[in-house]
């Protein structure tokens, strides 16, 4: 059984885990910790039998809303979890009255893509070099929710 909740104190130290398992520019425990205390950011995990599996955060500003992160556990990957993230994802903007969410991936993600493209975001632009590490292009990507 899946739970999806805000993130508590005791979620950091998993998260910074995953950040460093999923990322090539992880964000550090301090970071993740600051961004708890973000009015601007919510942090929603995904638990099973009290683990946390994975987590996105979203950052609301105006009415709109930029997905800054999405990550699972590299063994649970491939199994639907950043689906029932990205539902919640979806049900808790429009519930706020988010009016429309953004992000920005790889060029080379395309499981990511493929996963945002099945909810109805668009591709809209292409951010040059705007990853490092390695190096390469962003797509940005946009859905409206009314």
């Amino acid at each position: 059984m899946f739970i999806i909740r805000e993130m508590m104190e005791e979620d950091i130290l998993p998260i910074s885990e995953i950040e460093g398992l999923s990322f090539s520019d992880p964000w550090s425990y301090h970071t993740i910790k600051d961004g708890k205390n973000s009015r601007y950011d919510t942090w929603l995990v995904l638990l099973q039998d009290d683990m946390v599996m994975g987590y996105l955060v979203l950052r609301v500003i105006a009415f709109e809303g930029e997905l800054l992160r999405i990550a699972l556990r590299p063994e649970c990957r491939g199994r639907g979890l950043a689906k029932k993230l990205m539902d919640q994802l979806v049900e808790y903007s429009k519930n706020i009255s988010v009016e429309s969410l953004f992000l920005e991936v790889r060029y080379s993600n395309e499981k990511a893509r493929n996963l945002y493209r099945s909810y109805d975001f668009k591709e809209t632009s292409i951010r040059k070099n705007y990853y490092r590490n390695p190096q390469e292009d962003a797509v940005v990507m946009w859905l409206r929710l009314t």
